[in-house]
């Protein structure tokens, strides 16, 4: 059974990810195929360099903000220890999605001697701050394009009625959950309670770390590093030099969240983002260009990183 887990979880996603890739070419014709082959081509690589740059700088910086989490808690891990588990951690998003974080928190604790789930609580701390940045950025893409974004979603004809409903619901079975974890002496559900008291104490280092300006700084920088791997990829390409800020932070959201969809974005994300960039007027095969580079060059820089993270990681601590 756990092993059809994996497979699922494994294979299900790449299957989204090839019906997008069948999406893609049938949403095109042979002659849009060749613009979009020619675009990638012919594409300035400086950007593409500089757009890899930025995020080489932005999982520096993630690593470097993991240690202010994980201060509170009386854990000193090697800053190298924690750049190669980040990067290990992305690699393995990219075969099974979601596995990288239980990854990252297992081998830093293999290696530094800490506990599993402090160590994930504090990860699962910095993806809290991560996703209010990300809220923060949909909601900006809303204020900006809002009527065309939500025509293109089709929430315009969504009963508030009905949302309402649901929120309710959701509030009522977390509520339900809670109470009978607290009050079951049953011992798996003890065991499972435990765990979440590990991950509480990892979350609360969020109040007690010493260095809440730094570590706002390394979110704030992550974030821009993000926009700007993105941003500069809008100068490689002839068709999305116009391209403005009103198109880009949309369509750098609407990336952002078919990355989770799938295997890193695999078919999704190309096929996501030019979408997104066409209903602003960008020619389709102006934007599959820039979501193919966005998407390849990103990949191709965790590849190498994460296999040289991998193997050197029992090197550097080697006894």
């Amino acid at each position: 059974m756990k092993r059809l887990r994996v497979i699922l979880k494994t294979i299900f996603p790449l299957g989204i990810g090839f019906l997008f890739l069948y999406l893609s070419y049938q949403s095109t014709t042979p002659e849009e195929r060749a613009k979009v082959v020619e675009s990638i081509q012919t594409a300035d690589y400086r950007f593409v360099l500089l757009s890899v740059t930025f995020a080489i700088l932005s999982h520096f910086s993630r690593a470097f903000r993991w240690q202010f989490l994980l201060q509170p808690l009386g854990y000193k891990p090697k800053l190298i220890n924690s750049l190669f588990t980040v990067m290990i951690a992305y690699l393995a998003n990219l075969g099974i999605p979601r596995s990288g974080e239980l990854l990252r928190a297992t081998m830093l604790s293999n290696y530094e001697g800490f506990a599993f789930e402090k160590v994930f609580g504090t990860i699962v701390a910095e993806r809290a701050i991560d996703l209010v940045l990300l809220f923060g950025f949909i909601s900006l893409s809303l204020f900006m394009q809002y009527d065309l974004i939500w025509d293109l979603l089709g929430l315009n004809r969504l009963n508030p009625l009905y949302v309402g409903v649901i929120m309710a619901l959701f509030l009522f079975l977390f509520w339900l959950a809670r109470k009978i974890f607290a009050q079951s002496a049953h011992p798996f559900l003890r065991k499972i309670k435990n765990l979440f008291i590990g991950f509480g104490e990892g979350i609360a280092t969020l109040k007690t770390m010493k260095k809440k300006g730094a570590f706002l700084f390394h979110t704030l920088f992550i974030w821009l590093m993000y926009l700007g791997m993105f941003y500069v990829i809008k100068w490689a390409i002839p068709g999305t030099y116009e391209m403005t800020w009103t198109m880009i932070i949309p369509a750098f959201v609407a990336g952002g969240l078919a990355i989770s969809a799938t295997n890193g974005g695999i078919g999704i994300y190309p096929y996501t983002v030019a979408l997104m960039l066409n209903a602003f007027g960008i020619s389709q095969e102006a934007g599959l260009a820039f979501g193919w580079i966005m998407w390849s060059s990103q990949t191709l820089m965790i590849l190498f990183f994460g296999a040289l993270s991998f193997f050197a990681l029992p090197l550097v601590n080697r006894k």
